[in-house]
């Protein structure tokens, strides 16, 4: 077996007393403990950390048949110690060794002598999960998992409500004490807690695999989980095979709020890589004229779903360092053949593997090959999963490398197996995806580094028709806290043309944005993503000041650090490529003074070329300033934020 997935094993107990009562899971620092205990009630858990019980005796159970009713035993239970070590291709960290500790508990009803179910516990020094892993002979039928969350005393959450179980996952956070939560609304995940003792607790899944997505609900002072139900089965989540196995119930914690960023918990639980040459990965930076609505100069040519238009597009890409061109089509009118009523719908008789007849497809790919840049398209997921082995045949003939798979909608089971489907598809014809108008990711980069973004979140494309102004600085900095706990987040980076929020106006064509220039290029490394969009049109860029920034930043990682971070306040994230740092910092819209320590560097001297907000960023947020200055890891830099501001670093060792 490989370092690559190589899971050592470094101690192993069973326990030979009689069955347990109480199972006690500790973190190889003893800092987590994760309590598992069982009485004539069931099942119930409690979670400590640096021996403050964050999440009080909740219980576990399930709404299901052929699972027995209370009292449940639970019998000898094998613990240990283990490491976690694999690469990522495509991730916050190149590599990543992790230890824990663990228990497998099986769990007995009244008077069986054999188990209905295991347990599985695992406890990291920064989060504790676990899992359901059944003995049945026979498929059944789940309609919910009674996972009951206590969290102790009155912390601060902060929460995104969702309309119903189909939704695009797009919208507002609520910050507020957990005890005034709207009571009876769907929560997605992950909810992030704050203790006033300075302690946090990140609630989320990983490795959602052929079993529909979690959400949470507060109920008589407590968070209940409820499961997306199927469409086609009246009261029924998942339809469980016989041996199945539930994704990971995970409690992530933290002293300090960068931490949780850091975390790679999440990659840790979910299955090893599944594609056994990753060479052809290769996540950068892209167009998407959409964005802008396919802005162009003026031309000799009409603008539209045609060649020239695109190669306006490519040329941009090959002159200014980006890797891909997004093809979507025009307007209302997708790239390839669809009889739908729009984008959202695809049509009775669409079909990718024909291209709109105005459009000469293969010439575009063609085209973009002769420069250096590769082709990946927007598509709905219906239109593709009909027949995607004949559409991935032909994308590997025209050379398209990847795709947008849009207006998903939905984390049921079903649509949780279609996602997977088309991964691994899409792994063996060497394509990359990019899932939009989809749920939260569950750390299957790892499983599937193909998957290089998903949306999941209400961004920027939203500044096209926002009327209500919900984007701006203080939706971006709940991002790291919130959405990005749970992976890669598809944001419609590069707006280049930012208005002062009370001067700003939604705008279809050629978006105005807001914030800072230099907080629109922090958002490149705060924003975890492994396909940046580039979205603005190319006379927005030319020759202007930050555009060099965005044209020299790599997109994979070999660390990631946050050397400074406060919840819904400002965050500074460095990721490493290399021999080279890049540090980008975001502020709300408060503006304040941020000392950023440099203690990631390594020995020697630094030279750092520093994008920081210039005077009168009020009337103007474009402007910046850029300077040279020399550095160490000993230094802390103090850096004024604008409000909506930001700054943006480049780290070279002299």
């Amino acid at each position: 077996m490989s370092l690559k997935y190589l899971l050592c094993l470094t101690s192993v107990c069973i326990a030979l007393s009689a069955p347990a009562a109480s199972i006690r899971v500790s973190s190889p620092d003893r800092q987590t403990i994760f309590t598992l205990s069982a009485s004539k009630d069931g099942l119930q858990y409690n979670l400590t950390y640096q021996k403050e019980t964050l999440v009080q005796t909740s219980s576990l159970g399930f709404d299901c048949d052929g699972i027995p009713s209370a009292p449940w035993w639970t019998g000898r239970t094998e613990k240990g110690s283990a490491v976690e070590e694999y690469s990522l291709p495509v991730g916050k960290k190149s590599h990543v060794s992790e230890e824990y500790n663990y228990a497998t508990v099986p769990v007995y009803a009244k008077g069986a002598a054999e188990p209905f179910m295991y347990v599985h516990i695992k406890v990291f020094n920064d989060a504790a999960a676990f899992r359901y892993v059944f003995c049945n002979r026979e498929t059944m039928h789940i309609r919910n998992e009674n996972l009951e969350v206590r969290p102790a005393g009155a912390p601060i959450a902060t929460a995104l409500f969702v309309p119903g179980f189909i939704n695009s996952h797009e919208g507002p956070y609520t910050r507020v004490p957990l005890t005034e939560l709207t009571q009876e609304r769907l929560i997605d995940m992950p909810l992030l807690l704050e203790y006033p003792s300075g302690r946090y607790l990140a609630i989320m899944e990983a490795n959602l695999v052929d079993y529909a997505g979690m959400y949470l609900v507060r109920r008589d002072g407590k968070l209940h989980s409820t499961l997306s139900p199927r469409l086609d089965i009246p009261g029924v989540s998942v339809v469980l095979d016989p041996g199945g196995r539930t994704p990971w119930r995970v409690f992530q914690v933290a002293d300090r709020p960068g931490a949780l960023i850091e975390s790679t918990v999440l990659t840790s639980l979910a299955d090893p890589c599944k594609v056994e040459d990753t060479s052809w990965l290769k996540p950068g930076k892209t167009t998407f004229p959409w964005w802008n609505d396919t802005a162009m100069p003026d031309t000799t040519f009409q603008k539209g779903n045609n060649f020239l238009t695109n190669k306006y597009y490519i040329d941009f890409a090959a002159d200014h360092n980006l890797d891909y061109h997004s093809v979507y089509g025009y307007a209302d009118m997708p790239w390839y053949t669809d009889d739908g009523p729009g984008f959202g719908v695809a049509g009775p008789h669409a079909d990718l593997t024909r291209p709109a007849s105005v459009l000469d497809f293969p010439a575009v790919c063609r085209y973009a090959a002769s420069r250096g840049v590769d082709i990946h398209v927007w598509l709905n997921w219906a239109a593709l999963y009909k027949d995607i082995d004949r559409v991935f045949d032909q994308f590997n003939v025209w050379g398209v490398k990847g795709m947008m798979v849009d207006f998903m909608d939905r984390d049921d089971q079903q649509m949780i197996r279609i996602q997977e489907t088309i991964l691994r598809k899409a792994a063996q014809h060497r394509l990359f995806i990019q899932f939009h108008g989809a749920s939260k990711p569950s750390g299957l980069w790892r499983t599937w580094p193909n998957e290089f973004t998903r949306e999941g979140t209400l961004n920027y494309e939203v500044y096209k028709w926002d009327t209500a102004r919900l984007m701006g600085a203080d939706h971006d900095i709940l991002m790291p806290f919130t959405r990005l706990l749970a992976g890669p987040a598809d944001y419609h980076l590069g707006g280049f043309r930012s208005l002062p929020m009370d001067s700003w106006q939604a705008r279809y064509t050629r978006p105005f944005v807001t914030s800072t220039r230099c907080h629109m290029l922090a958002m490149y490394i705060v924003m975890e993503s492994y396909l940046s969009m580039v979205c603005d049109e190319p006379d927005a860029y030319r020759g202007q000041p930050g555009f060099d920034f965005i044209m020299s930043i790599p997109t994979r990682w070999d660390d990631t650090v946050v050397p400074v971070a406060s919840v819904s306040e400002y965050v500074a994230v460095a990721r490493k490529n290399g021999g080279k740092w890049y540090l980008g910092c975001i502020n709300n819209s408060k503006e304040r003074e941020v000392c950023i320590p440099l203690s990631f560097l390594g020995e020697g001297k630094w030279n750092l070329r520093l994008y920081r907000d210039a005077p009168g960023t009020d009337a103007d947020p474009n402007v910046l300033s850029v300077e040279e200055i020399p550095v160490s890891a000993q230094d802390k830099l103090p850096v004024r934020l604008a409000a909506g501001g930001g700054c943006a670093m480049i780290l070279t060792r002299e």
